[in-house]
């Protein structure tokens, strides 16, 4: 089906976008987080491999960090599937507040009733009362914390303070930090020492190198039910180039490419396409990589 139209007429338009053109049976660079798409480079294979390492050792606390767009959440996702059946997994994501509203925060993510009237002690016991009867059940409380960069210094000691409920030599709760590198720099601070000493694994995540890029592009393209040949070689440089390696910004600029391609009714994307969504401004994540690269 032609998309060529009359003058000053838009282009007709077809379902699905480029997916017919190209073969797709789904997008393959969306920005939501999607395990199915998971490309596992070096880096990222060894990041799972602590937070699984830090759960199975019943670590008190195991922090993953990385910045905007490298695959964080998407490895949640994946380890939420490999945790066992039988454990309490308590998920936040973007928590503020005091030290008050921590609690319930958990309490919430736990699924545990309580009145939210009642004060910090009383809901703190009940958070302690909760841990005590799981782990007496032979059940694992887990306790996942999502951008947790979010969070004050004075909600980390709180945290921090959660991993001295035990029982004898085992761990009532365990707690998974994962944020961007602020919150690495937050937890190297003097004030929060102890809560650095109860970290027992740790990994921070990289922007993908050139050669993982194009490994990456490739990998999406062939989930999504292509051949990985539809971006060429100096389209992937060029894509590698403006977006310096960040999962979530080659996924911006590889979608609005393939879509510039279909377009154009071309079936492959070069650097003249890529530099086409460049110039147009449509990839405002190429500013905001160049910018943090300059800094």
């Amino acid at each position: 089906m032609s998309r060529k139209t009359e003058k000053n007429q838009p282009p007709e338009q077809v379902p699905g976008f480029y997916l017919d053109s190209f073969g797709f049976t789904e997008r393959p660079f969306t920005l939501v987080p999607d395990p199915a798409f998971l490309y596992w480079s070096d880096q990222h294979k060894r990041a799972f491999s602590v937070l699984e390492f830090g759960i199975l050792s019943r670590a008190p606390i195991t922090l993953v960090t990385g910045s905007v767009g490298c695959g964080k959440t998407t490895l949640l996702r994946q380890l939420l599937k490999h945790v066992e059946a039988d454990s309490v997994i308590g998920l936040i994501s973007n928590a503020q507040g005091d030290r008050g509203e921590l609690i319930q925060w958990v309490l919430h993510s736990l699924g545990v009733k309580f009145d939210p009237e009642d004060g910090y002690v009383s809901q703190f016991q009940i958070l302690q009362d909760f841990l005590i009867q799981t782990y007496a059940e032979g059940r694992r409380v887990i306790l996942i914390f999502d951008e947790a960069q979010n969070l004050s210094e004075g909600s980390l000691e709180e945290l921090r303070m959660l991993t001295n409920i035990n029982s004898n030599k085992d761990e009532l709760i365990q707690l998974v930090l994962v944020g961007q590198e602020e919150l690495r720099d937050m937890i190297k601070k003097p004030a929060l020492r102890q809560l650095a000493q109860r970290i027992a694994a740790s990994f921070h995540l990289k922007p993908l190198t050139e050669a993982a890029t194009n490994e990456f592009i490739v990998h999406r393209l062939r989930v999504a039910g292509g051949t990985g040949d539809e971006i060429d070689e100096k389209a992937k440089m060029l894509i590698y180039e403006v977006s310096h390696g960040t999962p979530r910004l080659v996924n911006q600029v590889c979608d609005m490419s393939l879509l510039y391609a279909w377009s154009a009714e071309t079936k492959v994307v070069d650097a003249k396409v890529v530099q086409a969504v460049i110039d147009d401004g449509v990839f405002f994540g190429a500013e905001v990589a160049a910018d943090e690269a300059a800094e």
